[in-house]
Order: C-alpha cells, then structure tokens, then sequence
C-alpha cells in the first residue's frame, strides 16, 4: 500500500513533464488552433457584408488603417500585460517586415481591385497556402509532407469550384495581366506573414506569446498601411464618416482584425504555416453560406462540387494533425 502511494505521488509530482502529459498537452493545443482558425474562417467571412455596408466612396487603404488602429488598441490590456520589456531591434525589424507584409497584401489588393476581375482576384488567392508551404520549406519552417501538399491542392480545387459557381460556372472572366500580377505579389506577401512568424518563434526573435506579436504586427501594419493611404488617398473623404460606419469599423477593427490576426497567431504557435493559410479555403464556404441566407433562389447543384472538395479537405487536415 505504501509502495502504491509512493508511486503516485511520484506520478503526481511529475504532473506535465511525463511523455504521455506533454503529448496530451500537444494534442490539446493543436485542437484548439484547428477550433480557433474555425472561427477565424467564420469571422473572416462575416467580415464582407459589414463591409458591403459602409458608405461608398470612402477611402478603403485609410479604413484598413483605422481598423488595425482598433485592433490593437483593443488588444494593448493583453499586449502589456505580456510585455517582458522593449522588443530588440530585431525583432522591431520583424515586426516592421510583418506590417510590411499585411501592407503589401491590402495595398495590391486596393490597386487591382478597379483593374482586376472578382473571379480573377479570388481564383489567385487560392494560391496563398501553396504559396506559404513553398515559402514555408524556403526558410525551414515546413518540412516535406506530400499529404498537406495534397490536402492543400484538394482545397485549392475546392475553393476554384466555389469561385466558378459564384461566377455563374463560367471562368471565361479570367485573364492574366498586369492587374493579376500586382495582386498575385499581394497574395505572396500574405503567405509570407506567417511564415515569417514561425520562422520568428523557432529562431527565438519573436515572443512565444501570441498577444504580443499580434498587437505589434498590427501597430506596424496600421503605421504603413496609414502611410500609403495619406499618400494614395484623400485623407479629407474621411469626414463622410456616418455614425453607422464608423460602427462597422470599430466591429471589423475588434472582430475581423484583433480577433482573426490573434486566433492566426495563436494556431501559429503551434501548425505549420501550409496549415494555417488552408484555413482560408473556408472563406468562401462561408460567403456561400450567407448568400444562400439572403438569396436562396441561387441556391443550385452546381455549389456542391466546391463545397464537398472544400469540406473535405479540412476534415483531411484536422485528422492529419490529431495523430500522434
């Protein structure tokens, strides 16, 4: 009896550090990045009829400026309560390349939208996970895994299917020019925002703590996003600004920004950037969702190809990183 009491209380002393308690621990952060970047799908796609709300003709560079701006006024309470001093200059730099990062993917996006069909616009951004396993493997942050490449691809198909019902099963609106190109440079610079926080977290340049990176990312982006929409933009078409506008942007600057860039920080911590961008392939799951909401008569068999590929493909990826 005594023995047996020994041997819990050793086992009880132990607590997390035996093998089986840290990958019980492992499994149970991965879990909650798959459930977190569930919700930051779900955000994401809430975010565009808000912002088929605002007032037309205001300036959208300045806009994403405020909301960043918002985001991370909201997030300071738990950026300071991280804090662990000044960031290094290193890792100032890294932030100030992440805000350069989001800056890039929002600037392009602004430019080709007048320039650039919907359909050729979504059908590029399918490319963003690709993209970030590739950039991913470049700086060593990815390893070989011919299973997430296909899981990536299925998505991707998914996702092509979904822009192809949504342009009423017709690709004849896409081309490629220079229009594509700036913005297929706007998708790259979204795929590297991640990679560059993994490759920051593994070489110890940025902190483990997802609040904080979250908070300075979004103060550089919101510095340099700012600095091209004073440039680009008429500061003075601000002061259009409604009461409900400004509503929309404080909900987008909480919800669409704090919320989304802190879940993608968090599941950052702790999946590979290839898996983290997938996340993005339920983007327009949820637009299609929503459209049947308020549209129903659109409804039609022509959804299901994208839908089912899309599906799938995140169920892949979830079972893919619940084993051990």
């Amino acid at each position: 009896m005594n023995r047996s009491h020994h041997t819990h209380a050793i086992n009880t002393s132990l607590g997390n550090h035996t093998p089986e308690a840290r990958m019980s621990d492992s499994r149970g952060g991965t879990t909650r990045a798959h459930l977190g970047m569930l919700l930051w799908a779900l955000f994401v796609g809430l975010s565009f009829p808000a912002v088929g709300l605002l007032t037309d003709g205001l300036p959208p560079l300045l806009l994403t400026a405020m909301r960043f701006s918002i985001a991370a006024l909201v997030l300071a309470p738990l950026a300071w309560s991280q804090s662990e001093g000044r960031p290094s200059w290193r890792t100032l730099l890294l932030y100030a390349a992440m805000g350069l990062c989001l800056a890039g993917f929002f600037g392009t996006m602004f430019w080709a939208a007048h320039r650039v069909s919907a359909l050729s616009m979504a059908t590029l951004f399918v490319s963003v996970p690709l993209l970030a396993y590739c950039l991913g493997r470049g700086l060593g942050v990815e390893q070989p895994a011919g299973r997430l490449l296909a899981i990536l691809a299925l998505g991707a198909s998914g996702a092509l299917g979904l822009a192809w019902a949504e342009n009423g099963g017709d690709f004849s609106g896409m081309q490629f020019g220079l229009g594509e190109l700036g913005f297929f440079f706007g998708c790259v610079a979204s795929a590297l925002y991640p990679v560059l926080s993994k490759w920051g977290l593994a070489n110890g340049t940025l902190p483990r703590q997802a609040g904080l990176r979250t908070f300075w990312s979004l103060i550089a982006g919101a510095l340099l996003i700012g600095l091209m929409g004073f440039i680009w933009e008429r500061p003075a078409s601000l002061l259009r600004m409604n009461l409900l506008d400004l509503l929309l942007v404080t909900y987008l600057g909480v919800f669409s920004s704090a919320m989304t860039f802190f879940l993608q920080q968090r599941a950052t911590s702790v999946l590979t950037p290839g898996a983290v961008t997938a996340y993005s392939y339920l983007v327009p799951f949820v637009s299609m969702l929503l459209l049947f909401f308020d549209q129903p008569a659109r409804m039609g068999v022509h959804w299901l190809p994208g839908s089912l590929l899309v599906v799938l493909a995140i169920g892949l990826l979830l079972r893919r990183d619940r084993q051990p």
